[in-house]
């Protein structure tokens, strides 16, 4: 009888902290859809690894479309039109990380990218992944597209212990991230796979490189009346500027 009514006692609490737990992580979700995240797992480990933590978060309207365009262009040229999943390109990684063991090459969607960076902890593993499309899947059912870029705008590492392009704009450029060019939203964009490393202000070889050709992919995408919708008034493109021989 004591052994029945402990387990009892232990499966009634069981149930009450999972259900404590859903309600809350439910009711979260719902407050950042027009709540900014007070903090992340990323930028406090970037704190507490001694990287620093600069960060300055805006609203949608004060981020310029340039830097939404550039980092659609970068990261994510399907973002207007998965339900939070290219299930090609996680293929395609797949794939690619089978056969390198040095490179490793990531299928991750902004949607994924936000669920992550909001919710979760950087690295691999089964449990973690699973949790990551949970929450992938949820973000664009209560937030839409518009405030999963807006989000990933604010809370993405730029630089060393530099989050959001607000902070990353005044930093590298001196100025508010409602003023960035093309040429610099594209500059930003290209240090995303490696912004401990990469720096904007002072492009390596590679960062050119990369700037440039996320420049042309900015210039293909940019006459799309959808994603001219979700970024705000369109821009003109800027003519890609070819490295010299």
């Amino acid at each position: 009888m004591k052994k029945t009514g402990r387990k009892h006692t232990i499966w009634k609490w069981t149930k009450r902290v999972f259900l404590f737990l859903l309600v809350s992580h439910l009711l979260y979700i719902v407050i950042l859809k027009w709540v900014n995240p007070p903090i992340t797992i990323t930028q406090l480990v970037s704190w507490v690894s001694g990287y620093g933590m600069e960060r300055d978060y805006v609203s949608g309207k004060d981020i310029s479309p340039n830097a939404k365009l550039a980092v659609i262009a970068s990261e994510d040229q399907l973002f207007i039109d998965h339900g939070g999943f290219d299930w090609k390109s996680m293929k395609k990684a797949m794939e690619f990380n089978e056969k390198q063991t040095k490179k490793r090459r990531g299928g991750s969607t902004i949607s994924q990218q936000v669920a992550k960076n909001v919710f979760l902890w950087q690295g691999g593993g089964y449990f973690r992944k699973g949790l990551e499309a949970y929450f992938t899947f949820m973000i664009e059912l209560i937030w839409g597209k518009e405030r999963i870029l807006d989000v990933y705008l604010n809370v993405a590492e730029m630089g060393k212990g530099v989050f959001g392009v607000e902070k990353a704009a005044n930093k590298f450029f001196n100025k508010k991230a409602s003023q960035l060019t093309r040429s610099e939203a594209a500059l930003i964009a290209a240090c995303l796979p490696n912004p401990k490393v990469l720096n904007a202000a002072k492009p390596s070889g590679y960062v050119s490189g990369r700037s440039r050709a996320i420049l042309r992919q900015m210039n293909n995408l940019s006459p799309d009346p959808d994603l001219q919708e979700l970024i705000g008034n369109p821009v003109k493109p800027e003519p890609v500027i070819k490295k010299k021989k």
